[in-house]
């Protein structure tokens, strides 16, 4: 049994993920929440919901207190291309949050999970199959609350112990959960675009490709990440995992197979297009595979079935 609390259980991931483990595990998946999003629907309905500002150690501390929580995934950031805009509250969540976060799990001896991404690399980093271990030198604040957050986990692993694991999530696609300010969101944008049968703006150029990743296999890579045997880790903060890694014309050609009459432009966001631009093409996730038997199941063509599947069911 597993007492499990979600910080940021309203956000991108959080609440697919939230849902999830309340249909894997027995005991207290609890929703961590902060004022102005609280829990609605099912999300509400199915499991404790409690409030935890990730600012605020205290709540932290009491919310790990009151249901006796073992695990902690740490889900609280701002998205990549806001956290340009909004730089001071990016590193007050990203850092800050990561650090009372860590300082709680040390007291209580939680392990903790804090989602890295491909935004932790940089302009010098090799752009093709990018290593696990490599040069990491973001120039956005996004980045390098990432990096950041990786060595301060793996700092606390190695001098107190806790339990601290991670992988490098690349742009990631979700029917359930709406965009939300990130660079790689237009591969969730082109698909509600076509779902809704409207002509797709594109804000990133052609021919440049990025890592994308299903949402069901995210999701499982952050529990299975955590189910892992630790004696297998060699790596801990962060495993770099992959799926596919498409440019905007891709995706657009595979949509088109199933729904001809979509048409897309481009009208590049230069701000997007820069961040993009210092990103990754593809990941090597070798270590991920062989530490801990990382695999995704969807490609390309699986995911725009299924994507296109759910989202017109919902569009009607």
């Amino acid at each position: 049994m597993k007492n499990i609390l979600i910080i940021g259980a309203t956000g991108q991931i959080g609440s697919e993920l939230t849902m999830l483990l309340r249909k894997n595990y027995q005991g207290n998946v609890v929703a961590g929440y902060i004022t102005g999003a609280e829990p609605k629907g099912e999300l509400k309905e199915s499991g404790p919901s409690a409030l935890v500002d990730i600012t605020d150690p205290q709540q932290i501390a009491d919310a790990v207190e009151r249901f006796n929580i073992d695990t902690i995934y740490n889900l609280a950031a701002i998205l990549s291309a806001v956290a340009e805009k909004k730089p001071q509250l990016a590193w007050k969540i990203g850092l800050g949050g990561l650090y009372n976060t860590l300082e709680v799990a040390r007291e209580k001896h939680c392990a903790v999970f804090t989602p890295s991404s491909i935004g932790s690399f940089g302009g010098g980093t090799p752009k093709d199959k990018t290593p696990q271990d490599t040069i990491q030198r973001p120039k956005t604040m996004y980045g390098v609350t990432k990096v950041a957050g990786e060595l301060l986990s793996d700092y606390y692993f190695t001098r107190f112990g806790v339990d601290t694991r991670s992988v490098r999530f690349p742009g990631l696609i979700s029917y359930v959960t709406p965009p939300g300010g990130g660079t790689t969101d237009y591969a969730v944008d082109i698909y509600y675009a076509a779902a809704k049968k409207e002509k797709f703006v594109c804000p990133i150029a052609q021919n440049t490709y990025m890592d994308m990743m299903y949402m069901p296999d995210a999701l499982r890579a952050a529990i299975e990440i955590m189910e892992a045997n630790p004696d297998k880790l060699i790596h801990r903060n962060s495993f770099n995992i992959a799926s596919m890694s498409f440019e905007p014309e891709t995706i657009y050609r595979k949509i088109k197979e199933y729904r001809p009459d979509f048409e897309m432009e481009y009208q590049v966001d230069p701000l997007r297009q820069a961040i993009a631009d210092s990103w990754p093409n593809s990941l090597d996730d070798t270590c991920a595979r062989e530490e801990w038997g990382w695999a995704p199941k969807y490609d390309l063509d699986a995911m725009t079935r299924d994507m296109l599947e759910k989202l017109e069911k919902r569009f009607g």
